[in-house]
């Protein structure tokens, strides 16, 4: 039972939830703000409200996600199929309902204690998005892709929330005369973006690989509607374009050195270039939708060094 709930809840994702918050306010949001002039602002356990908040409506979306997914699943991954094959369906809908509700009362403990309308927002959505996408904003062309990426997106972006409505809070006098805002949104907005883009890319590789079930069950997806072949320069698009656009932060927007020797440059050569161009081959190498997982599961391991680079930005800045 222990495992199926573990399979079910996906733990190694909401602890990579749990890792992109701690290191987006440490790694990111704490150095910019003492580069500014301000110490270490947002206590711990606003912090810990976030992230429990976070996983808990994330555990409550896989869910529900694998509720309405039943008959695909049977199809596309019949050997990890958990609901109906060792939880039932009104556990799994009761289930859906206690992470959610208790990530809604958390999430608005943590808007009201610091006092933000935007993070109270958030909270409140999120679940509803989440319902609407796995009853059937998923199967529509490319609405689900984009509404999951949004969401990895406001991960970032729910740090730089939390922290400008808490130094408003508090420091509510000389607020507006400091550039406090638009830094936190710039770097954390940065990442808000690096995570829509991978999570996009990897939305539509893993229909690639689910395009059986998919169009079993009449789902639209960019494979289904468009073929293979479009599909994989849609992604080869994204891919490149998500890479000029680490490139021309590195050297053009960052204030880090851009030397062959910078720490910066190493990581995103190595870390974060290098697996696209890996991630690439793999895709265009797929025959059959079988072939998609190890690319989807690159894009995947690519999205959580993409967060480490927030180690970059702690030391350097």
């Amino acid at each position: 039972m222990i495992r199926n709930i573990c399979k079910l809840l996906r733990i190694e994702n909401l602890f990579f939830l749990a890792v992109l918050l701690w290191t987006m306010e440490k790694w990111v949001a704490v150095p910019v703000l003492r580069h500014i002039g301000f110490p270490e602002v947002l206590p711990w356990w606003l912090l810990l409200l976030m992230i429990v908040a976070t996983v808990l409506i994330a555990a409550g979306g896989y869910v529900i996600n694998d509720y309405f997914d039943v008959k695909i699943d049977r199809i596309n991954r019949p050997d990890q199929l958990v609901v109906t094959n060792g939880i039932s369906k009104i556990q799994a809908m009761r289930m859906f309902q206690v992470l959610t509700a208790l990530g809604v009362v958390t999430g608005l403990t943590a808007a009201w204690m610091s006092r933000s309308l935007h993070l109270a927002i958030v909270y409140i959505l999120t679940p509803g998005l989440l319902w609407f996408y796995s009853a059937s904003y998923k199967r529509m062309l490319l609405v689900g892709n984009i509404i999951i990426a949004l969401m990895a997106g406001l991960v970032p972006l729910t740090v730089a929330m939390a922290n400008v409505a808490w130094l408003n809070l508090h420091y509510d006098i000389v607020m507006p005369y400091l550039p406090f805002q638009h830094d936190l949104y710039a770097w954390l907005g940065g990442f808000a973006l690096f995570a829509f883009l991978c999570t996009i890319i990897r939305e539509i590789t893993k229909d690639l690989q689910d395009q059986n079930g998919d169009c079993e069950l009449e789902c639209r997806t960019l494979p289904i509607c468009c073929g293979n072949m479009t599909t994989k320069i849609v992604l080869t698009l994204l891919s490149l374009g998500t890479m000029v656009l680490l490139c021309y932060f590195q050297w053009a927007v960052l204030p880090f050195p851009t030397g062959w020797n910078s720490p910066s440059v190493r990581f995103l050569i190595f870390g974060i270039l290098t697996p696209f161009v890996c991630y690439l081959a793999l895709l265009w190498a797929a025959k059959i939708p079988s072939d998609y997982k190890s690319s989807q599961g690159l894009m995947k391991f690519l999205m959580f060094i993409g967060t480490l680079y927030s180690y970059i930005i702690f030391r350097l800045l």
